[in-house]
C-alpha cells in the first residue's frame, strides 16, 4: 500500500501547468462538486454516471476521479457556467481492499477499546477528569494486549508444551510432538526446553501485530494536514469548538509509535513472566541455588521494564493542537529491544538443564486470567465514575447515548469480547488435544485450560438468552410501531392511488425497523450490565471452587448440575463459534457487496477514529481520507479562486464534515455541504458528543456557505441534523417520501422500490436542493452569515436570525 504524499503537489494533469509560473487564470464563477461515497464504497464510474473516468490525483488506495470529458475543465471555464465540475473521491480501498483484511475482525476488542476513548461526555476540555478518562482507557487497552499474549501462552506453552507434551497419553498419537515427549529422553524433552521452544509462538503473534501496526502506520498515519491561512478555530466561539478542527487531530504518527512500543513490550514481558513462573516452581523445590538467584534477578528486570511500560502509557497523551512531530525519547525506542533482550536471557535460563524436572498439572500462573479480569472490571468501574463526573459538567443534551456512559459500556464489551476470543481458542485447542475427552474432567488426559475460562464459557448461554429477550422485545416494538405507522402511510401519497394493505405494512415495517437504530443504547446498556454481573459471578465461581462448573456442582440438585454441565459444554462451543463467525463474517463482508454494507455500518464507525488508545487496533482510514479531502479543497479553491459543493453520502458525509473542519475559515466559507443518509447526528452526535455534539455542528454550519441534509424515515443509518435557522437557511430536507410512489400509476406502472439508505439521487428533492446550492456558488455569493445567525438552542439577545439545535 502506498503512503500518502505529504506535499501539496497533486499529480499534474493536462490542464495544470507544472511550471513555476502563476496558475492559469479562471473566472470566479468556476465551481467544483466533490462527491464522497459512503459505506461499502462506490466506483468512480457509478458516482459520475460515466464509464470513462480519469484519475486526477491520488493512488490506487484513494484518489479523485473525473469524467474523461471534464479532465481539462479548468481550461474551458465557459463550458461550465451554471454547472460545477464534478469530481469523485473514492476511498473504499482504505477499508475493504483485499480479502485478507477480514482478519482485522480478530482485532475487534482493540477497536472497541479505542472507541471508548472517543465516547467521553462533552465536558470542557480543561476539565481535570479528562486526563484521567484518557489514562484509564489507555491502561485498559494495555490489559487487552496482555490478555492476548497470555492466551497465546496458554495455548502454546501450557496446553501444548507443558501439559500435552509432558503426558504420554496425550502426545502418543501426535507424531509432530514426538521429539518433545519425555519418553524419548531427547534434548527437547526437558520441560524448560519445551517451554523455551514453544515461547516462539506467542512471540510470533506479538511480532505479527507489531509488523501489521507499523505497516498500516506508514500508510495511514503519515498524511500531514495542509497549512492554514490566518484565522483558525481560535476565532470560533468556545462553546462551538471541536477537537476535529485542530491541526494535529488527524496526525497521530508519533503517538501510535509510542503506544506500539509500549504494547509490544507488554506482550513480550507477558511471555517472559510465564517462563519465569515455570522456572520458579522448579527452582523453589530444592533446585539449583544459582538458577534461583538468577531467576530472581531476571524477575526484577521484568518488573522494572513493566514499570517503564506503564509510565510510557501514562505519559502518552494526544497532542492535537499541532501535528506531533517530536522524536521519541531513547528510552521509548529502546524499550521493546530491552524486553526482547530480557526474554532471550529468560529463555536461556528456562532451558538450562534441571535434572529430575518434570511437568505435571497446569502451568503455574493460570490464576493470572482471573487477576486480569478483576483488574479490567475495576478499570471499567473507575471509567464509569469518571464519565459520570464529566457528564455533570457537560451541556444538557437529552440525546446523548446512555447519559454519557457509552464509553464505559463499550469498554466493558471490549473486555468481554477479548475474553471470549481468548477463551474460545484455548477451549477448542484443548478439546482437540485431548481427543474425545472433555477438558478439565477426571477422565481427560490433561487438566485443560484455566478453570476461569470454563466459567466464562458457561455464562455465555445466559448472556445470549438476555440478548435474545432484548431482540424479541425489539421485534415486538417493530410490530407495534409498524401498526401505528401503517395508519398514516396512505396519507403521504396521492389520495387517488388505491391503498394496498400488504404494501402499506411493508412500508410501515421498514420505517419501524429503521427506527431501531435509535434504540441501540438500550441493547448496549442491557448487554453491558448483564456482562458485568455474569463476569463477576464467573470470577467468583472460579476462585471459590477452583473447579469447572460441571464438577463444582456435582453435589447440587440434579437440575442445577445438569444446567451447569449444559452451560459449560454449550458455552465452550459458542466461544469457539464466535472466533469462526468473526472470520466468516469478515470474508463475506469483503466478497459480498450487500454484506459489506451491513457489517460496514459498525466497522466504518469503529475505524473512523484515530488509534488513540490501542496501537494494534485496525487502522484509521480517516487519517488518510480527511487530509486527502482537505488538501484537495484547499488547493483547488486557492489555485482557481473557486468555490465548491462537497457532497457526502452516509459515512462520506462524516468524512466531508471532518475535512471542512480542517479548513481555515476563509476556505471554509467557500464550501457548501450537501449530506444525505448522514449519521452525523443520529450516530456520531449521540455516541461521540464531545466531537459531534449540537454546539460543534452549529459552529460548522455557521462557518460554511450553506449546508443541506436529506433524510428518510426508512433509512436505518442516516437521520436529521436537527439544526434550523430562523433566517430561512434550513439544514434538513425531509423526511423524504420513500418509496416515491405508493401504488401503480400511469407514471409508475411497476411498484417503486423502497430505497432506505441508498440512491438519494433518485428523489426529485435531491436535484432541487443540489441546484439551490450550486446557484449559491455564483459570482454573487453572499458573505458568511453573522456569528449570531445560528446558535445551539440558546439564541443571542437581540439577534435578528436565531436558530435552535
Amino acid at each position: 500500500m502506498e503512503t500518502a504524499d505529504p506535499t501539496p503537489h497533486a499529480r499534474p494533469t493536462d490542464h495544470e501547468s507544472t511550471a513555476d509560473g502563476p496558475p492559469p487564470a479562471a473566472p470566479p464563477h468556476l465551481s467544483l462538486e466533490l462527491l464522497v461515497h459512503g459505506v461499502g464504497g462506490t466506483t468512480a464510474q457509478e458516482m459520475l454516471g460515466d464509464p470513462r473516468v480519469q484519475l486526477i490525483t491520488g493512488d490506487d488506495t484513494a484518489a479523485c476521479y473525473r469524467r474523461t470529458d471534464d479532465a481539462d475543465a479548468e481550461q474551458r471555464p465557459d463550458d461550465y457556467r451554471g454547472e460545477p465540475v464534478r469530481e469523485a473521491y473514492c476511498w473504499s480501498n482504505l477499508t475493504s481492499g483485499n480479502g485478507a483484511r477480514a482478519l482485522w475482525l480478530l482485532l475487534v476488542p482493540f477497536m472497541v477499546a479505542n472507541l471508548a476513548h472517543w465516547m467521553r461526555p462533552a465536558a470542557p476540555p480543561e476539565h481535570p477528569a479528562q486526563r484521567l478518562y484518557d489514562l484509564l482507557v489507555r491502561i485498559l487497552a494495555l490489559t487487552l494486549t496482555v490478555l492476548l499474549a497470555a492466551a497465546a501462552c496458554e495455548v502454546a506453552l501450557d496446553l501444548t508444551a507443558w501439559q500435552c507434551a509432558g503426558t504420554t497419553v496425550c502426545s502418543a498419537d501426535k507424531s509432530w510432538m514426538g521429539f518433545l515427549s519425555p519418553d524419548n529422553f531427547g534434548w527437547w524433552s526437558a520441560p524448560g526446553r519445551r517451554l523455551a521452544l514453544a515461547s516462539m509462538v506467542p512471540l510470533l503473534v506479538i511480532g505479527f501485530l507489531w509488523w501489521l501496526s507499523r505497516r498500516t502506520w506508514s500508510a495511514y498515519e503519515s498524511a500531514s494536514p495542509p497549512p492554514r491561512r490566518p484565522g483558525t478555530s481560535r476565532d470560533t466561539p468556545v462553546a462551538e469548538r471541536t477537537a476535529l478542527s485542530l491541526d494535529g487531530f488527524w496526525y497521530g504518527r508519533r503517538l501510535v509509535a509510542r503506544l506500539r512500543a509500549a504494547h509490544t513490550t507488554a506482550g513480550v514481558l507477558t511471555i517472559a513472566a510465564v517462563l519465569l513462573g515455570a522456572g520458579a516452581q522448579t527452582d523453589g523445590h530444592g533446585g539449583d541455588t544459582a538458577l534461583a538467584v538468577t531467576g530472581r534477578a531476571l524477575t526484577a528486570v521484568v518488573i522494572l521494564l513493566a514499570a517503564a511500560t506503564v509510565v510510557v502509557v501514562w505519559r502518552t497523551a494526544r497532542s492535537e493542537a499541532v501535528p506531533d512531530n517530536e522524536s521519541d525519547h531513547l528510552v521509548v525506542r529502546a524499550l521493546p529491544f530491552a524486553a526482547l533482550g530480557a526474554l532471550a536471557l529468560i529463555v536461556v535460563h528456562t532451558g538450562w538443564a534441571r535434572p529430575g524436572a518434570h511437568s505435571h498439572g497446569a502451568l503455574p500462573g493460570a490464576a493470572a486470567f482471573g487477576g486480569i479480569a478483576v483488574f479490567q472490571g475495576l478499570l471499567v468501574l473507575a471509567l464509569a465514575l469518571t464519565a459520570w463526573v464529566l457528564q455533570r459538567s457537560a451541556p444538557d443534551d437529552a440525546r446523548t447515548a446512555l447519559c454519557g456512559m457509552g464509553g464505559p459500556a463499550v469498554a466493558l464489551l471490549a473486555c468481554a469480547v477479548g475474553g471470549v476470543l481468548s477463551g474460545g481458542v484455548a477451549q477448542r485447542f484443548a478439546d482437540w488435544l485431548d481427543g474425545g475427552a472433555t477438558p478439565g474432567q477426571d477422565h481427560a488426559p490433561i487438566p485443560g485450560p484455566p478453570v476461569l475460562l470454563s466459567w466464562q464459557a458457561s455464562v455465555i448461554p445466559v448472556l445470549l438468552v438476555v440478548v435474545a429477550i432484548v431482540v424479541v422485545l425489539a421485534a415486538v416494538r417493530v410490530v407495534i410501531v409498524g401498526g401505528r405507522v401503517a395508519k398514516d402511510v396512505p396519507g403521504l401519497y396521492d389520495p387517488r392511488e388505491h391503498p394496498d394493505e400488504r404494501r402499506t405494512k411493508r412500508i410501515a415495517g421498514t420505517i419501524a425497523g429503521a427506527g431501531l437504530t435509535d434504540s441501540a443504547p438500550v441493547l448496549v446498556a442491557a448487554t453491558a450490565a448483564v456482562t458485568l454481573v455474569l463476569g463477576a459471578g464467573a470470577v467468583a465461581g472460579a476462585w471459590l471452587s477452583d473447579r469447572a462448573p460441571g464438577r463444582a456442582t456435582e453435589g447440587a440438585p440434579p437440575v442445577v448440575h445438569a444446567a451447569a454441565e449444559t452451560a459449560e459444554s454449550l458455552g465452550s462451543w459458542l466461544m469457539s463459534a464466535g472466533v469462526i463467525l468473526l472470520i466468516t463474517m469478515g470474508r463475506r463482508a469483503y466478497r459480498d457487496h450487500s454484506a459489506r454494507r451491513t457489517i460496514g455500518i459498525l466497522w466504518d464507525v469503529g475505524t473512523f477514529w484515530p488509534r488513540a488508545a490501542h496501537p494494534f487496533a485496525p487502522p484509521c482510514y480517516a487519517e488518510r481520507a480527511v487530509p486527502d479531502l482537505t488538501w484537495r479543497m484547499a488547493t483547488w479553491t486557492e489555485r482557481f479562486d473557486g468555490r465548491l459543493v462537497l457532497s457526502g453520502h452516509s459515512q462520506g458525509s462524516v468524512l466531508a464534515a471532518a475535512a471542512v473542519w480542517q479548513l481555515d475559515l476563509v476556505t471554509r466559507s467557500r464550501v457548501a455541504l450537501l449530506t444525505y443518509g448522514s449519521p452525523l447526528e443520529r450516530l456520531y452526535g449521540r455516541w461521540f458528543p464531545a466531537f459531534f455534539g449540537p454546539p460543534a455542528l452549529t459552529g460548522l454550519h455557521r462557518q460554511m456557505d450553506d449546508w443541506r441534509n436529506l433524510w428518510r424515515f426508512t433509512d436505518p443509518i442516516g437521520g436529521p441534523i436537527r439544526l434550523t435557522c430562523d433566517d430561512g437557511r434550513r439544514i434538513d430536507e425531509g423526511p423524504l417520501r420513500d418509496p416515491l410512489a405508493f401504488g401503480r400509476t400511469l407514471q409508475n406502472p411497476l411498484p417503486a422500490q423502497i430505497l432506505g439508505h441508498g440512491d438519494y439521487q433518485a428523489d426529485p428533492v435531491f436535484g432541487r436542493v443540489r441546484a439551490e446550492l450550486i446557484a449559491r456558488l455564483g459570482p454573487d455569493l453572499p458573505g458568511q452569515r453573522p456569528a449570531d445567525d445560528c446558535a445551539d438552542g440558546r439564541p443571542a439577545q437581540g439577534s435578528s436570525g436565531r436558530s435552535s439545535a
